[in-house]
């Protein structure tokens, strides 16, 4: 129960709105009972779609009660603030990734991890998306992994696909794996670490035939532009489920790294690429992350983790009270006026703000509409 009744598919990542008499017909179906008769076209539908099956299967699921309003449905666990590499634009500095001594790191503890999850499932949660750092360095992975078929939720593992060895990949227990590819081998590498393309590329494959469902991640920087249409028919090809581009903040490491850097006219046109659905739909009237809440590595929660800085309280006081903290804006509150604010949201709030007004406009987003946008005053085109 979100804003409206609907059925959500864990494993194909598909959410059904419902009617009222559907909803009820799927919710008897979930009893001891079963299914009573139905509307043969409907349950016809909801074979296919496998959201029915013809035998009774045992599942797990969360009591059905009335999320909160806006909902939330996308939680980042941030389960360590370890990482393996040292990516040039990573919004995170050095002071937030930490591998040199264990006294240096924070991770979330075990208990807290199932605590969360155990909250997130209860409010009708759908997806959480396990980071870091990189999420493959916590000291008790396995056991997080141990306890993730536990809750009815969408899990996607967040990584750079360097430690996805074949043993993991036959214990991991996530619906979906999703490796950070930033161009072909030279702009990749350069930007995260020589050698870590064909490293990160093995795991996109071997992810891919061991049966999880595959998405990339690629950020827009200088020396990637002139890949996007070869990545865009190799990730294809490959049968990557979904291509996510976006821009990276100007901060954390990318501000010592001017080179990677690219002004909102230059990378505007490149947010075309990608493809794949996404998020389901959000709450109208409301702009960018209105459904997302991140958890960090020391247990604080925010907005989103480019707002880890400005925390709106601790994991330790529920998920549940931190997001009725969490400051939402109306798209009538955003000094945004064009025709397509209801598709764009305002774009990235948090890019808004580095260009000095966090209800102002992101020239990112504007410039991919084609729009001409102020930058500090000065206009990028």
């Amino acid at each position: 129960m979100l804003e409206h009744r609907a059925v959500y598919h864990v494993e194909t990542d598909d959410l059904y709105e419902l009617d009222e008499a559907s909803f009820a017909f799927l919710r008897n179906c979930g009893s001891e009972e079963g299914c009573e008769d139905g509307e043969e076209r409907f349950v016809e539908y909801c074979l296919r779609e496998g959201i029915l099956s013809r035998t009774r299967v045992p599942a797990k699921r969360p009591p059905i009660v009335q999320a909160p309003i806006p909902s939330l449905r996308y939680l980042e666990l941030q389960i360590t603030n370890s990482c393996n590499l040292r990516c040039k634009h990573c919004y995170l500095d050095d002071h937030a990734y930490r591998i040199e001594t264990k006294s240096a790191r924070n991770e979330l503890s075990v208990d807290t991890v199932e605590r969360v999850l155990q909250e997130f499932e209860e409010m009708q949660g759908l997806r959480v998306l396990i980071s870091g750092g990189e999420p493959l360095l916590h000291s008790r992975f396995e056991d997080i992994n141990t306890l993730l078929p536990n809750f009815a939720i969408r899990t996607v593992l967040m990584t750079n696909g360097l430690l996805l060895t074949e043993r993991l990949l036959s214990s991991l227990r996530v619906n979906e794996i999703q490796i950070s590819i930033d161009g072909l081998e030279a702009s990749h590498d350069a930007l995260r670490g020589l050698g870590s393309f064909r490293v990160a590329m093995d795991a996109v494959k071997r992810s891919i035939a061991a049966g999880f469902h595959v998405s990339i991640a690629t950020m827009v920087h200088r020396k990637n532009l002139q890949d996007f249409p070869e990545m865009e028919k190799l990730f294809s090809d490959l049968g990557v489920r979904e291509w996510l581009v976006d821009v990276p903040c100007v901060t954390g490491r990318l501000r010592d790294n001017p080179d990677f850097q690219l002004s909102p006219e230059e990378a505007g046109a490149y947010l075309r690429y990608g493809y794949g659905e996404g998020f389901h739909g959000s709450t109208h009237g409301y702009a960018c992350g209105t459904h997302l809440m991140a958890i960090t590595a020391d247990g604080k929660a925010a907005k989103c983790s480019f707002y880890a800085d400005r925390p709106v309280g601790s994991v330790t006081e529920g998920i549940g009270e931190n997001w009725r903290r969490v400051e939402r804006l109306e798209l009538s509150e955003l000094r945004c006026d064009c025709a397509h604010i209801n598709e764009c949201r305002g774009g990235c709030r948090y890019r808004a703000f580095l260009l000095g007004d966090e209800r102002g406009k992101d020239s990112y987003r504007c410039n991919f509409y084609g729009l001409s946008e102020p930058v500090n005053g000065e206009t990028v085109r």
